[in-house]
């Protein structure tokens, strides 16, 4: 099964599951999403990944449209059914990959995806094609987990992360971050670093982990070396916590040349 199959499958079936998750749902970082969106004048908002919309119910009360841009299907139906109910009129779906965006050059003010890269297959083509698309000017915010640079714990996180759902790539250093930026020609700064607590059984019932892989991924969690579990925080019931970062960037050619602020 292809990755892009692997994705609609993964997130048809759990559509509705990430529309309640705290996790998703909630967070500073939805709060500097909203305060990026105040230093435009009713920006055009492209929410890349969107999954079950939170980037895009945070910003759309401060843009002028907001485009929730997604590969499933599912989710971009749980997006337009909850934005009607929020009576949010200026959100539209699309489908499509990031990698090959189906919008026109320069179309957006702010680009933004959140806890979704992890699942792409090419984030430095993804990154040229946010930078294509982005105006003179624009924004684009990438927020993600981030692997550690120690080896060791980058290894048991990609480890547990595949176990859980087959549609994970990879979730990136932010040495990796740094470079891919970089060669997609835009400039960066990391706005914020912060821990998510990842509650097992609700990490796994998001995803419908089947069993035999929810006790290999206990497994590794109870043998991993004592340094790893001190990293992840590893708790009794195998709940853990994880890092999070945002990063804002901007075309290194863009004719604005404002500083890039932090929102954190």
């Amino acid at each position: 099964m292809k990755l892009s199959d692997l994705v609609n499958q993964q997130f048809g079936n759990t559509a509705a599951a990430y529309l309640t998750s705290t996790v998703h749902a909630s967070g500073a970082d939805l709060d500097a999403l909203k305060a990026i969106a105040r230093r435009y004048s009713a920006p055009d908002v492209l929410d890349l990944g969107c999954g079950a919309g939170h980037v895009s119910f945070a910003m759309a009360p401060f843009a002028v449209s907001v485009t929730a841009c997604d590969l499933a299907e599912d989710m971009l139906a749980v997006v337009a059914a909850s934005a009607a109910e929020r009576q949010l009129h200026n959100i539209a779906i699309r489908q499509g990959k990031a990698e090959a965006l189906p919008f026109a050059d320069a179309s957006f003010d702010i680009v933004v995806t959140r806890f979704s890269a992890h699942h792409w297959a090419d984030v430095p083509a993804a990154l040229l094609e946010v930078s294509r698309v982005m105006r003179p000017g624009a924004v684009a915010v990438v927020i993600d987990i981030v692997a550690a640079e120690n080896p060791l714990h980058d290894s048991m996180l990609q480890a547990i992360e595949i176990l859980r759902d087959a549609s994970h790539v990879r979730d990136y250093r932010v040495s990796e971050w740094a470079a891919m930026f970089g060669a997609a020609g835009l400039r960066h700064e990391q706005g914020g670093t912060w821990r998510l607590k990842m509650v097992f059984d609700d990490w796994i019932a998001r995803m419908r982990t089947p069993p035999e892989r929810v006790a290999a991924i206990r497994s590794l969690l109870d043998v991993a070396a004592e340094e790893t579990r001190s990293f992840f925080a590893v708790e009794g019931d195998h709940s853990f916590f994880i890092d999070a970062a945002l990063f804002e960037a901007r075309k290194t050619d863009s004719q604005n040349n404002s500083p890039i602020h932090s929102p954190f």
